[in-house]
């Protein structure tokens, strides 16, 4: 299905940065607070409208939440509804669930995270334990791999973009 706003979902475009170079703007993040709230809140939302700025808030307000200790660190201050502006009590759940199950795999930094995606088979571990959260569906695991860098191009689109 398609509506007038389909094209306010893509991803932006920019200068290229030399020949063969990719015109996208990744997704990825070097931040696993990004990475999760991202991944939290993309689902049924405009990304360009509603998450990116939130998520921007995020590495602006916590820029030692780029680590999955780091960001435990400020979400023991309950404060994250504030500082992404969203009053959702499932969403701020999810978020919790998805940091619970890093901290279980012992994904640390964007670097784990990858690597973790990248290895059969940790790789099916982490899917299986963040396919265990609530709204985390097979679209949202592959944009993951996307969030974190694993890959990008045109796979670099959030599933609330379809």
């Amino acid at each position: 299905m398609t509506s007038d706003n389909d094209d306010a979902n893509r991803p932006e475009f920019t200068e290229p940065q030399g020949l063969g170079a990719s015109t996208e703007i990744s997704r990825a993040w070097e931040h696993i607070g990004a990475i999760i709230v991202d991944a939290t809140l993309q689902r049924r939302q405009n990304y360009h409208t509603t998450v990116m700025p939130r998520v921007l808030a995020l590495i602006e307000a916590w820029p030692d939440a780029a680590t999955t200790s780091g960001f435990r660190r400020h979400l023991e201050s309950g404060t994250l509804s504030e500082v992404i502006d969203w009053p959702s009590p499932g969403r701020l759940a999810q978020v919790e669930d998805i940091t619970r199950v890093f901290e279980r795999q012992g994904i640390e930094t964007v670097l784990d995270l990858r690597e973790a995606l990248g290895e059969d088979p940790k790789r099916g571990v982490l899917r299986d334990a963040l396919g265990a959260v609530r709204h985390v569906s097979p679209k949202t695991l592959d944009y993951f791999d996307t969030l974190s860098g694993t890959i990008t191009g045109a796979a670099a689109t959030s599933p609330g973009d379809e």
